[in-house]
C-alpha cells in the first residue's frame, strides 16, 4: 500500500487507537461537527448533511475511510435523520474491480467460527447451501457470520405472520430455514422485550447449545469480497476459489456496454467461440493432422468487451509427458488478455501426485505445467493452493512462485492494525514464502492432480530423478463428482437412457452419498 493510501485509508486498529485519545465530546456520534473545531481534522469519522429520501429533510451521513486487514480498502458509510428516524447503514470497496470473480467458503463446524469476519459487497451473492438459502446482492456490509444470520432471521421473520395467512406453504418453508437459525443462534424464545434484549448480548460463540454445522458461500464476481480464514490460508475450513466472469456479469458490473455488444449485423453469422463444442472439436482433429509448430487462429468475442477479437491455439508436445493445448487471447480494444493451457489426450484412469525436494536454484528452473485441476502445497511455509487457483499455466517453478507471491502480497495491507498478532503471522509467512522462491532455504513441492494433467521436468531424464517422486492413487466419489466423470457415459451411449414416468433421465445416486469437502488436501 503506498504511503498516500495509508494516508487515506488507515487500518481500523488504528482508528480505534486515535478514536480513543479524542476527548469524549468527539467520541459522541451525535456531537455536532463544530463542537471543537480544533478537533475536526482529527475526527476519524467525517460527517456530511445528506437529504432523507424518507421525509425529505437534511440528515447526517458519516463516512470512514479504512482498510480491512488481508482484505482492501472500504469505505464505511451511515445515514441517520433526526427527524424521522431512518437510517441506513453501508459498505462500499474503494478499491477497482478484480480480473476474477471469486467464491469464499467457509464450514462453520463450532461456535468460534461465528465470529468470522465478512465482507459483502453490492454484488456478492450469500449461499447457505443446508438452508436452502440464496441472498442474492443487495448493499455492502461488514459484520460477521452471526451478523449476517441475525440479519437474515430478522428480515425474513418480519413478514411470517403474514405469510402464514395468505402463504402457508411459504411461511412452512421460511419457519424451517428461521428455526434452524435460532438453533445456531441459541437465543430464549420467549417473547418479553426485555429478555429478547438480554439475549441478545451475548455472543453466540460463548454459549453453550450445540449448534448444526453449515456452510456460508461468498460469490463476488467484482472479488471485492471477503471471508476472515483463522491463522492462515492453510485454515482447513476456508477456501478460496477465483473464476473468470461472463460476459452477462461483466454488463451487470458495468464493465461492458450492454447494447453496443447486442448491436451485431443480422446477416453476419456469430463467431466461433469456445465454448462452440462442434467448431472446436474439427479445430482439434485438423491440428492433430498438422505438425505441432503450426499455429491455428480462429475468431471470438471478447469476455470483458464484446470486441472481435483472435484466439490462437498451438498443440505442443512436452517431452516424457503427453500433449498439450496452449491457447493465447489478447484483446486490442481494451487490452484483455487470457493464457490457458489445456491437455491435449484422453482423461487418466488415475490421479497422479508429483514430489520434489528443492535444494538449490537450480531446481528453480524446471518446467511445470500446472492444470486447472492442479493443487500446489508447499508444507514447510503452509502454502495450500486449491484446485482452479491462478488457472492452467506452463512456466517454470521460479515464475509459477513469484506470481503466488505477487498475488499474495497484494493482500498484506502494509499499515498497522489492532490484529498485531494476525499481521504479524501474515507477514511471516511471506517472509518464508520470498525465501522459498529465492531457494535461500530448502524445501517440499507438491503436486497433486486427479486428471494427472499435471507435469514437472525431471533434469535427469531418461534416468529416475533421485529428488522427485511420482506416485498415482485412485480419484474419489466426491473428486469424480467435481469433474464432472460420475455422469459421463463413454460406453453404451447408443442405448436410450432410462426414463421415468415424466420422460425424464433417471439418475440413480449411490447409495451413501458423502458431502463434498472443500478443504485444503
Amino acid at each position: 500500500m503506498s504511503a498516500t493510501n495509508q494516508e487515506l485509508f488507515p487500518a481500523i486498529g488504528t482508528i480505534a487507537e486515535q478514536t480513543d485519545q479524542l476527548p469524549d465530546d468527539l467520541k459522541d456520534k451525535d456531537a455536532p461537527a463544530v463542537t471543537v473545531p480544533e478537533y475536526d481534522e482529527e475526527r476519524p469519522v467525517q460527517e456530511v448533511e445528506s437529504l432523507c429520501m424518507r421525509c425529505g429533510k437534511n440528515g447526517t451521513s458519516r463516512l470512514l475511510l479504512t482498510s480491512i486487514p488481508y482484505f482492501r480498502e472500504v469505505v464505511l458509510m451511515s445515514f441517520r435523520c433526526e427527524h424521522c428516524g431512518e437510517e441506513n447503514n453501508e459498505v462500499q470497496s474503494a478499491g477497482t474491480i478484480k480480473e476474477h470473480g471469486a467464491v469464499y467458503t467457509v464450514r462453520v463446524l463450532d461456535r468460534a467460527d461465528l465470529d468470522r469476519q465478512l465482507v459483502k459487497s453490492p454484488t456478492c451473492t450469500v449461499i447457505i447451501p443446508e438452508f436452502e438459502l440464496t441472498i442474492p446482492p443487495q448493499k455492502g456490509q461488514l459484520t460477521t457470520i452471526e451478523g449476517l444470520l441475525r440479519d437474515v432471521a430478522s428480515d425474513l421473520g418480519a413478514g411470517q405472520p403474514l405469510r402464514r395467512v395468505e402463504a402457508e406453504d411459504a411461511y412452512k418453508k421460511i419457519q424451517s430455514i428461521l428455526d434452524g437459525i435460532n438453533g445456531i443462534l441459541a437465543d430464549s424464545d420467549d417473547e418479553d422485550d426485555k429478555e429478547a434484549s438480554s439475549s441478545l448480548t451475548k455472543k453466540a460463540s460463548t454459549k453453550d447449545a450445540p449448534m448444526q454445522p453449515f456452510t456460508v458461500k461468498l460469490d463476488d464476481p467484482a472479488g471485492n469480497s471477503f471471508l476472515e480464514f483463522h491463522e492462515s490460508m492453510a485454515d482447513p475450513k476456508w477456501n478460496l476459489r477465483t473464476y473468470p466472469r461472463s460476459l452477462k456479469q461483466n454488463i451487470e458490473l458495468g464493465l461492458v456496454d450492454g447494447d453496443v455488444v447486442d448491436e451485431k449485423p443480422k446477416d453476419t453469422a456469430a463467431p466461433t467461440r469456445l465454448s462452440d463444442k462442434s467448431k472446436l472439436d474439427s479445430l482439434l482433429e485438423t491440428a492433430e493432422e498438422n505438425p505441432n509448430d503450426e499455429i491455428f487462429v480462429f475468431s471470438g468475442t471478447c469476455s470483458s468487451c464484446g470486441a472481435p477479437l483472435d484466439t490462437m491455439m498451438k498443440k505442443v508436445t512436452i517431452p516424457y509427458f503427453k500433449d498439450i493445448i496452449i491457447m493465447s487471447t489478447n484483446c486490442d480494444k481494451c487490452g484483455y488478455r487470457d493464457n490457458e493451457v489445456k491437455s491435449g489426450s484422453a482423461i487418466s484412469e488415475k490421479g497422479k501426485r508429483i514430489t520434489l525436494k528443492v535444494e538449490d536454484s537450480e531446481d528453480l528452473s524446471r518446467d511445470i505445467l500446472k492444470s486447472e485441476s492442479c493443487g500446489l502445497s508447499i508444507p514447510e511455509i503452509e502454502l495450500v493452493l486449491q484446485p482452479g487457483t491462478l488457472g492452467g499455466r506452463f512456466t517454470t517453478l521460479e515464475g509459477l512462485l513469484d506470481q503466488v507471491y505477487e498475488e499474495l502480497s497484494d493482500k498484506l495491507l502494509m499499515s498497522g492494525d489492532s490484529m498485531t498478532n494476525d499481521r504479524q503471522v501474515f507477514v511471516k509467512f511471506l517472509a518464508n514464502l520470498k525465501a522459498v522462491k529465492n531457494a535461500e532455504r530448502p524445501f517440499t513441492l507438491v503436486l497433486e492432480d486427479p486428471l494427472a494433467n499435471s507435469y514437472l521436468q525431471n533434469i535427469y531424464a531418461p534416468d529416475p530423478d533421485p529428488n522427485m517422486t511420482t506416485e498415482t492413487f485412485d480419484r474419489t466419489w466426491e473428486q469424480n463428482e467435481d469433474l464432472g466423470l460420475n455422469d459421463m457415459k463413454v460406453e453404451g451411449y447408443e442405448t436410450p437412457e432410462p426414463t421415468d414416468d415424466k420422460g425424464q433421465a433417471r439418475v440413480e445416486e449411490p447409495t451413501e452419498k458423502n458431502q463434498v469437502n472443500d478443504s485444503a488436501v
